[in-house]
């Protein structure tokens, strides 16, 4: 094992930084993913489980989304809910039992609501409640990309560490081209974050500044 006094930003710098490093690259069609942008996890005025890496993520999540809808290419919000038993959380919901805990995001809570400064549209898009971290676990999120011929997946949301990483993970196991733009992804603390980007980077997704995401969704061959 490889021991560093660095710091998980550094390495990742690091990482980013190196030219000989392959890309997965884009393809010729993307979904937008975005995961859990609910108050529990946005809104750090009201809730503690809620963090915030990069200030303007909503807004470059919101453009993202409007560049999707331009295009007719499909847009999907996910948020995290449970019964309020909260036995459909499973063996995850049973480490604690806090008012703040997982499990205790009940359906119809303000804790389950998606926040306010998300720009979704409730006619265009597409929205999932998940019980677990990626995505695509007991979503029809597989059937939705197959149906749009999608070959390219970009994700957002939070946390980088959690749903974020877990959702790389099955989005390259499904064969789908994978994207995290940096600016758009979110976690508590600093090392996480930085961590799970470069284990993403070097496994699993291309981790992108989103300019580099937009500038590719206004390719003039992607002209609605």
């Amino acid at each position: 094992m490889i021991t560093s006094d660095k710091t998980a930003r550094q390495i990742f710098e690091e990482v980013i930084a190196n030219p000989q490093r392959a890309a997965f690259g884009f393809g010729h069609k993307a979904a937008l993913i975005n995961i859990d942008f609910q108050k529990a996890y946005t809104r750090t005025d009201l809730f503690k489980t809620a963090y915030e890496t990069d200030p303007n993520q909503i807004a470059h999540v919101n453009e993202l989304a409007r560049e999707f809808r331009r295009l007719g290419w499909p847009v999907v919000w996910t948020n995290v809910a449970y019964m309020n038993s909260g036995e459909d959380a499973g063996v995850w919901g049973t480490r604690t039992n806090t008012p703040d805990s997982l499990q205790n995001i009940h359906y119809g809570s303000e804790r389950a609501e998606f926040d306010e400064r998300a720009d979704i549209n409730r006619e265009r898009d597409v929205f999932y409640t998940k019980r677990m971290p990626s995505v695509f676990f007991e979503t029809p999120l597989a059937s939705l990309l197959t149906w749009h011929r999608v070959d390219t997946v970009i994700l957002t949301g939070g946390s980088t560490s959690g749903c974020v990483r877990a959702s790389a993970v099955d989005s390259l196991s499904h064969g789908y081209r994978t994207i995290v733009p940096e600016e758009c992804v979110a976690d508590k603390h600093e090392s996480y974050h930085y961590a799970n980007l470069t284990d993403m980077v070097l496994k699993y997704a291309d981790v992108l500044k989103v300019q580099q995401v937009k500038d590719w969704l206004r390719q003039p061959q992607r002209q609605a």
